[in-house]
């Protein structure tokens, strides 16, 4: 009788070890907003982010400037008279990535004709930027934001799942005047170049 008594003890143990275990394991990381191109909010239930809110249309666009893939240093403002297509990725070398930025060389021609110019910011280095421009033919310039603050000034900053900080796949349409013109959140790579295109478009037109 009394070895049952221990038995059932300890079985009453383990259940409520297992209970405790489960409970505590349940992904209970609540959604977070995140501002549209609208002004609107959207929910994520993605990693949580670091960064500031990111910058609604409207809103001046931070200022910065960054060591590009060219060894120089490049801000905003030397733009003032042109949009500018910023856009934050993740790695440079990765296949999302790769595509996004080829699809943006595809189209350099059509940025050209609409007084624009692309520049990609990751957290990446410079020497990686500079080495990932000649495997893929980029002509267009890329910015290291290694310390990841103007991807954090831009709400695009988050923590990868090696737990390193990195920039999200965000993009900002930034008029002449260094205005918010359109936002793009989380963005599919393979289309999202005409995407810019129209709302380049659209804008303009107005």
């Amino acid at each position: 009788m009394k070895a049952l008594k221990i038995i059932l003890v300890a079985a009453a143990v383990v259940i409520a070890m297992v209970v405790i275990f489960i409970t505590g394991s349940e992904d209970i990381t609540p959604g977070y907003p995140v501002k549209t191109a609208s002004g609107g909010s959207a929910t994520s239930n993605e990693a949580e982010p670091v960064a500031a809110e990111i910058p609604s249309v409207g809103d001046t666009a931070p200022g910065f400037t960054l060591v590009s893939n060219e060894g120089t240093e490049v801000s905003l403002a030397d733009y003032r008279e042109k949009w500018v297509v910023l856009y934050f990725y993740p790695r440079d070398f990765t296949s999302g990535c790769t595509i996004e930025a080829k699809k943006f060389e595809m189209d350099m021609a059509e940025y050209d004709k609409r007084n624009a110019v692309v520049l990609g910011v990751s957290t990446d280095s410079a020497e990686s930027h500079d080495d990932f421009c000649t495997k893929e033919g980029l002509s267009f310039k890329l910015l290291a934001d290694v310390d990841g603050s103007v991807s954090d000034s831009y709400g695009s900053l988050y923590p990868s799942d090696s737990g390193s900080l990195t920039s999200r796949r965000n993009t900002f349409v930034i008029n002449p005047d260094g205005v918010v013109s359109h936002v793009f959140v989380k963005v599919d790579p393979t289309p999202h170049s005409k995407e810019v295109l129209e709302s380049l478009d659209a804008l303009q037109a107005d």
